[in-house]
């Protein structure tokens, strides 16, 4: 148990350490902002690299306190955790910033939990998200036996699912303001899949327009940028359909977590944050009759934590057969980013050249079948008619004998 003295010594120490301990504001430049404080009275910002709070001083001070008493986890001493008056603001907060590695998050809480998957993931049975949550707090630097001061709190959380279907098209994430406030956010604009052309992952692959030849190696990376080292990137299936978005519509598995096609080669998968496979171009039955086979990748995406990659790595049944010919769920609730449609050509120069070759050389034979056939018909006329001469003569010959 502390004494009072030791109290009035550690609230000393605590304000020396701020960084201001006047008030910055006046009730008076508040105006109608100047109240009591509300539940709505602070916003969070659930970010890919950080989370920004931001917090209305002016009740903050109706209450006795100013910004520099605002303490984001009891972290007074380190001046990274300390909130920042903006007065440019309508009304005027107090911000606090802070990345996402749990080693700098200001005291944040970081939570991992698993649930079974819904949705698009709904064939997966164990889904995991990070709930980083804290509380902002005043503090008190009355040294008296009491206080007439209520105290804050601004609680804050914010959950991120750590599985991503990476494929064609950006969802925003919204958000609210509530004083005790859950908000969800995404790391997913921290991926990104490229198309490559070797092995050594250097070269991007450009298609052109007329379409890649069939049994081209395309190599496929997918990369997590600007993303905490606490997760690595790890594949859960990729597949090609013939819709950007696979919805309804015709797809092939590359792989899935218990089998991968056998033309399919996952060099790195879950050990990094990044993830490399590669695949032969292929087309699709389909599309036989069309000179140019067009289709698009998709990549079911998970960040897992260092710690638990390995457990995702294990052949695991899913919780449904995927092995239909159709997508049927929807893709509003998912998140997905930007990957180009592959083309393939049905025949290459060679095949092209070769099939003209093949109808010349067959156009000369029907040509010297006719030519024999008329020869030989002329032949036979000709025959008939000397043999009718002969006969004749014959008869001629005896009735003069």
């Amino acid at each position: 148990m502390k004494s009072r003295s030791d109290m009035a010594l550690l609230s000393l120490l605590i304000l020396a350490a701020l960084v201001q301990g006047h008030l910055a504001l006046t009730g008076s430049e508040c105006g109608s902002s100047y109240r009591r404080p509300e539940y709505t009275d602070i916003a969070v910002y659930c970010g890919t690299e950080s989370i920004n709070l931001a917090i209305q001083v002016c009740p903050v001070i109706y209450t006795g306190y100013n910004e520099s008493l605002l303490i984001l986890n009891q972290m007074a001493i380190d001046p990274l955790c300390r909130g920042t008056l903006d007065a440019t603001a309508t009304p005027p907060v107090v911000r606090f910033s802070f990345p996402l590695r749990q080693l700098d998050a200001c005291g944040s809480i970081f939570h991992t939990t698993s649930a079974p998957g819904t949705g698009i993931f709904s064939d997966f049975s164990n889904i995991q998200m990070v709930n980083i949550s804290g509380v902002v707090r005043s503090f008190d630097p009355t040294l008296g036996t009491v206080t007439y001061n209520t105290e804050l709190k601004y609680f804050y959380s914010c959950a991120y699912p750590l599985q991503y279907l990476v494929n064609n098209t950006q969802v925003d994430v919204s958000s609210s303001s509530i004083a005790v406030k859950d908000n969800n956010g995404s790391f997913i604009s921290t991926l990104s899949m490229q198309l490559f052309k070797d092995g050594n992952y250097t070269a991007p692959l450009a298609i052109p327009s007329v379409g890649i030849e069939l049994r081209t190696r395309i190599y496929v990376q997918v990369m997590a940028a600007n993303l905490t080292s606490q997760y690595h990137v790890m594949l859960d299936r990729c597949y090609a359909s013939l819709s950007p978005l696979p919805t309804n519509s015709t797809f092939f598995n590359l792989f899935v977590p218990c089998s991968k096609d056998l033309f399919t080669n996952v060099s790195e998968n879950g050990n990094s944050q990044k993830a490399r496979f590669s695949f032969p171009a292929f087309r699709f039955i389909e599309q036989q009759n069309q000179t140019i086979s067009t289709y698009f990748l998709h990549c079911i995406t998970r960040l897992c934590e260092t710690s638990a990659c390995a457990q995702f790595k294990q052949c695991r049944r899913r919780r449904r057969d995927i092995q239909t010919t159709t997508i049927t769920d929807g893709l509003s609730d998912t998140t997905l980013i930007t990957s180009g449609p592959i083309r393939t050509r049905a025949d290459t120069p060679l095949t092209t050249e070769e099939g003209a070759l093949s109808s010349a050389q067959k156009d000369s034979a029907n040509g010297a079948s006719v030519g024999l056939g008329i020869a030989l018909a002329v032949l036979v006329v000709a025959g008939t008619i000397a043999a009718l001469v002969a006969v004749s003569f014959h008869r001629k010959l005896r009735m003069l004998r």
